[in-house]
C-alpha cells in the first residue's frame, strides 16, 4: 500500500491511494487514526487495511489533496552519513575526516515537511540537496541482527537532506546544519516494506532546476540498511515511527568545482526508484 498524510477542507486525514483516488482510513472504518499507530499495529493491521482498501473505492481524489508528511512527527530522525564510496570520496577532498564506524547524526524532527513544501534557506548561505531512501520503523527494534532487521521495517519513503553547509560543521555532530524548519521534506508517501523486495536496488536521482546532478542505486551502500538497523539498535531501542535516512550518494552541490549551492527560485525534484518523487522549491528567506 501506499499511505499518506493529506490535507483538505475538512482537515487533515490518513489514507491509501488506489490508482487515482484515495481511500480515507478513517472514513471507512479504520481502527487506527494516525500512520504512526498503523506502523506500530504490525502485519495484523496492514492485512486488516488492504482488506478494508480492496473493498472501498476512491471518495478522494489524488490531485485535489494537499499531501503532508507521510507519518506524524515521529520520534527520532536519524540519518548516516558518508554511506556511498564516491560521496565519501567528495567528503575527503572537503577536508572531512573519515570515521571508523557507521557515522550517524540527528535531524531534529522539527525540520520535517511535506513533500511539495518550500524550502527555506533561513540564515545559511550555502543551502545543499541529498537524496535519500528512508526507511519507517514498524515493531521496535532493540540489540536485533542483521537477520532479524528486515522484520522491524514498516515502509519506505524519499527524503531530502536539505543541509546548511555553513552551518553543519559547527558541530562535530552535524546536527545544526542538518535541522534548519523546512531543511526535511519527506514522502510523497510510505510505501509499504511489503511493495519493496529488495531495499538495496533502487536508483537514486536529484534534479536541480532539471538538470540531473545525484544518479546512482541503493545497491552501492556502503552500509545497508540492515547494518545500519543492527548498528544504532546495539545502543538504543527503534522506536514504531522513527525515520532511517540511508545516506546519499555523489553529485551534491558542495562537492562540485566550484560548489553549486541551492538558491532562492530554485526547484529541487528528488526521486527514489518504486517509491516515488518529491519535489520542493527554494523561496527567499522569511
Amino acid at each position: 500500500m501506499k499511505l499518506i498524510r493529506f490535507e483538505n477542507k475538512a482537515g487533515v486525514g490518513i489514507g491509501a491511494v488506489k490508482g487515482e483516488g484515495v481511500v480515507d482510513l478513517v472514513a471507512s472504518g479504520s481502527r487506527w487514526r494516525t500512520i504512526r499507530d498503523i506502523a506500530g499495529a504490525g502485519a495484523d493491521a496492514l492485512a486488516e487495511l488492504g482488506h478494508l482498501v480492496e473493498r472501498r473505492q476512491p471518495t478522494l481524489r489524488l490531485a485535489e489533496l494537499k499531501l503532508l508528511a507521510p507519518i506524524e512527527r515521529p520520534g527520532k530522525y536519524l540519518a548516516i552519513g558518508m554511506n556511498y564510496a564516491k560521496h565519501l570520496e567528495e567528503a575527503d577532498r572537503l577536508g572531512v575526516a573519515r570515521a571508523k564506524h557507521q557515522t550517524w547524526f540527528n535531524k531534529q524532527t522539527s525540520c520535517i515537511s511535506g513533500p511539495f513544501d518550500d524550502i527555506d534557506p533561513g540564515v545559511t548561505k550555502k543551502l545543499d540537496y541529498e537524496v535519500e531512501l528512508a526507511a519507517v520503523i514498524g515493531s521496535p527494534a532493540k540489540r536485533v541482527s542483521e537477520a532479524d532487521a528486515p522484520a522491524h521495517v514498516f515502509g519506505y519513503l524519499v527524503a531530502n537532506d536539505v543541509s546548511a553547509r555553513d552551518w553543519q560543521f559547527h558541530t562535530p555532530t552535524f546536527t545544526m546544519g542538518k535541522s534548519f524548519d523546512t531543511h526535511g521534506p519527506i514522502g510523497p508517501w510510505i510505501v509499504t516494506a511489503d511493495e519493496i523486495p529488495d531495499p538495496h536496488a533502487l536508483r537514486l536521482r536529484t534534479w536541480v532546476n532539471g538538470e540531473l546532478r545525484q544518479d546512482n542505486n541503493t545497491a552501492n551502500m556502503i552500509h545497508n540498511l540492515w547494518a545500519q538497523i543492527a548498528y544504532l539498535s546495539t545502543a538504543f531501542t527503534l522506536d514504531s515511527g522513527d525515520l532511517i535516512a540511508t545516506g546519499t550518494p555523489e553529485g551534491v552541490g558542495v562537492g562540485m568545482e566550484p560548489p553549486c549551492f541551492l538558491k532562492p527560485g530554485d526547484v529541487v525534484r528528488c526521486e527514489v526508484e518504486g517509491i516515488g518523487t518529491i519535489e520542493n522549491h527554494v523561496i527567499e528567506p522569511k
